[in-house]
């Protein structure tokens, strides 16, 4: 071994990557503009090698990857998010909450005539945008609490709340660290794989960063597939509950733990979330709430486009042959992919939890790639379930992902052809691959 290779292996080496990581993540936070692509670019890829080098090294203890992870986290601590505006919608809905109305039923728009109604209201309505401040919430209801809770610890300054929502989303980025070591324990895989998502720059940058509610969401779903493998349906149906009421998402994964549970079970497991969810609901319920939430839910399937790959190929083939307005059908082309996946699973009759992890990666994976808006923060889901797994095209696609924040200019948003492939065409092409070597291991596993 020569000093060069014995330097990069050696425990001083990741200190040094992990001192310039917390330098990188600090001009990310306080001295980035979202437009300001190159800058971007480069900030991004030196985080990812850094988060390569630390990783690779095997003499390093989890002691000091958790403590690598907390400071990671706290440096965004003091930050306004500065690659998404969804922020001000979050404290807008908590405000809003406080004074008794209903976010489901209030669109901001219709609500300005009052601007003294809470604190910092027009700056909030202002910084929202156009877009989220023409529609009703689409946050389910333990999405809002987090807000409510911002809105009554720092009930007049935007910075103070947050803050709060920071912290919380670094107690559920904590949270999911020590359940997610303890399934990985559970069957009989690495606990370090963990670390391959925790200090991940895109879940670093887009949870921490920019106060996307995935980390809580995979906090509560990591939960579920840990009772579910303890036999412990009950909790895992809170579990589950929990996860769906922050984020829709995980209702595409609900038919995958039949296999897993049996029919009586799956019964009982699907009603408790039901109830739950309902319950959660309860405070929000109102003559309107159901019309303007399944409209604004909707919304992504019939007019937003963003960062989509095979829907934005098939309808560059389908208005240049046909004239056919794709998205108006994508519902339909969604929820048709959805129950074929979801039936050739089931047939396969695979119980063990590994098989439900697969089965879930799988399933979401096809579900992004044909979808019409992929935000990076949606990946997420993918790069934690890859963990237990031998899939690493989401990691791979972690990193592309931020070819899709050059469509941001500073007033404008405009996606490009070529972007778009230096994003999707490495991932693809690893899926692809990763793909053909599963299947063609369990055909060796069969003979």
């Amino acid at each position: 071994m020569d000093s060069n290779t014995s330097f990069i292996n050696s425990k001083k080496a990741v200190y040094i990557w992990g001192g310039f990581s917390l330098v990188l993540y600090g001009i990310w936070a306080y001295e980035l503009a979202r437009f300001e692509h190159f800058k971007l670019l480069g900030l991004y890829s030196l985080l990812f090698i850094c988060y390569y080098l630390i990783l690779k090294n095997t003499k390093i203890n989890s002691r000091y990857l958790t403590y690598l992870a907390i400071g990671f986290r706290l440096v965004f601590l003091v930050a306004l998010p500065n690659l998404s505006q969804d922020f001000y919608r979050f404290i807008w809905d908590g405000r809003l909450i406080l004074e008794g109305l209903n976010p489901y039923i209030t669109k901001p728009d219709l609500l300005l005539i009052q601007p003294d109604l809470f604190p910092q209201m027009k700056l909030l309505y202002e910084a929202m945008g156009p877009l989220s401040a023409s529609h009703y919430s689409n946050y389910p209801p333990l999405h809002q609490l987090p807000f409510i809770i911002a809105a009554i610890l720092s009930q007049t300054s935007i910075l103070g709340s947050v803050v709060v929502l920071r912290v919380l989303l670094i107690s559920a980025d904590l949270g999911l660290l020590i359940f997610g070591k303890k399934l990985l324990r559970k069957l009989q895989l690495p606990t370090r794989n963990i670390y391959w998502y925790i200090l991940n720059p895109l879940v670093i940058i887009e949870l921490t960063g920019n106060l996307h509610f995935e980390g809580l969401m995979l906090f509560f779903f990591i939960m579920t597939l840990y009772f579910v493998h303890g036999k412990k349906w009950h909790l895992a149906a809170l579990s589950m509950a929990f996860s769906i009421a922050v984020k829709l998402v995980p209702i595409l994964s609900l038919p995958l733990f039949l296999n897993t549970l049996g029919w009586k079970k799956s019964i009982r497991f699907y009603l408790s979330i039901g109830a739950v969810f309902i319950l959660l609901f309860l405070p929000f319920l109102s003559a309107d709430f159901y019309e303007n939430y399944s409209a604004t839910i909707g919304l992504w399937f019939s007019k937003f486009e963003f960062n989509a790959s095979f829907y934005y190929l098939l309808k560059w083939v389908l208005e240049t042959t046909a004239n056919v307005a794709l998205i108006q059908v994508m519902g339909l082309v969604v929820a048709s992919y959805l129950v074929l996946q979801t039936c050739f699973f089931l047939i396969q009759k695979k119980t063990t939890t590994t098989a439900l992890i697969q089965n879930t990666l799988v399933l979401l994976s096809g579900y992004f790639l044909i979808s019409t808006t992929v935000h990076p923060w949606y990946i997420i889901s993918l790069l934690l379930l890859t963990v237990f797994t031998n899939y690493k095209f989401a990691r791979v696609w972690s990193y592309t992902l931020i070819f899709s924040y050059f469509a941001y200019n500073q007033f404008s948003v405009n996606e490009t052809w070529y972007m778009l492939c230096l994003e999707y065409v490495p991932v693809i092409s690893i899926l692809i691959w990763e793909l053909y070597h599963q299947n063609y291991a369990q055909k060796l596993e069969h003979h």
